[in-house]
């Protein structure tokens, strides 16, 4: 950081009143570093990776403990199981003999249907010869109605009990062999988050834990440096900062580097970075230093840290 307050000085003094125009801004070589943390604490088991070694998308950072969720992994499949066993129980079980018995009664009512059919012809030839009377003949066939109708419902009761079951108990057992699916797999996904990955291929910068200590929910374990994600900060005077823009490009020069190593411009602060706190006034404006950021096209092997001097492109 000694670079960074050097940088930060320059940058200021060489805006004071008297001091010639800077034949560039200063500034220093910084990463946008990617930190590793787990969802749930717990303790530090596993630690493949070392401090300046690289790694790839995917590969394994570091592991916690995890007995304890591949027990409730085992105890959430286990439910799952006896859930589907109680559906299928439902579903299969003392169905047939059921329908059986609403048959039978069908059976029994088709009987009965030929019956008041049968008493209702010979009720009416009564009629007609006059040795029956209306009130006969009507109650023959309201019994012949009622007789029908009484086979009509059952044929409908042996067509509902042929379907699969959706009693109430069968529905409650669906919903329970569904929320029992959804707890396995909430246990299996914080079971395979005891394990992290990298999210992407860089350096291990840095590592904060050992193996076997306590990492708290949402700490970071390590840190890794981008591949190519190198930028330079640097400050630049008020009006200078109103020649800059985001996406400009410009040349980004320090010691050992490439001649012509080029950045774009990323970002501008809104806010002078300047300390201690200048005063706002027309005799002080020319002291205030804005912090900038610019990407650089080819960082090669640069490194965080190092000092540089950016310079508009003409």
């Amino acid at each position: 950081m000694n670079e960074f307050l050097a940088g930060i000085l320059a940058a200021i003094m060489s805006l004071l009143p008297g001091h010639d125009a800077p034949a560039g801004f200063t500034g220093y070589l910084e990463a946008d570093y990617v930190y590793a943390a787990p969802v749930a604490g717990g303790t530090l088991s596993q630690l493949p990776v070392a401090e300046g070694g690289t790694v790839a998308i995917g590969d394994v950072l570091f592991g916690l403990s995890r007995a304890q969720q591949a027990a409730q992994v085992a105890a959430a499949e286990a439910r799952v199981v006896a859930a589907q066993a109680t559906l299928d129980n439902l579903v299969t079980g003392s169905r047939e003999p059921e329908i059986e018995v609403i048959r039978a009664t069908l059976t029994k009512a088709e009987s009965d249907l030929a019956l008041a059919r049968s008493t209702l012809e010979r009720t009416q030839k009564l009629y007609a010869g006059g040795t029956a009377t209306r009130a006969q003949l009507e109650q023959n066939q309201a019994q012949l109605a009622s007789a029908e109708a009484q086979v009509a419902q059952l044929k409908a009761q042996v067509q509902v009990a042929e379907l699969p079951a959706r009693n109430a108990q069968q529905v409650a057992a669906e919903a329970n062999l569904t929320a029992a699916i959804a707890d396995a797999e909430g246990a299996r996904i914080n079971l395979d988050d005891r394990t992290v990955t990298a999210p992407v291929a860089g350096v291990i910068d840095s590592i904060f834990y050992k193996v076997g200590e306590m990492v708290p929910a949402g700490s970071p374990v390590l840190s890794i440096r981008p591949d190519g994600q190198i930028k330079a900060r640097f400050y630049v005077g008020e009006a200078a900062r109103s020649q800059l823009g985001i996406g400009q490009a410009v040349r980004v020069a320090c010691d050992g580097c490439a001649a012509d190593m080029t950045a774009r411009i990323s970002k501008l602060a809104a806010e002078p970075q300047t300390t201690p706190p200048v005063i706002y006034s027309r005799d002080e404006r020319a002291r205030l230093v804005f912090l900038a950021e610019a990407v650089l096209d080819a960082p090669g092997g640069l490194l965080p840290g190092q000092p540089v001097t950016v310079t508009l492109l003409p």
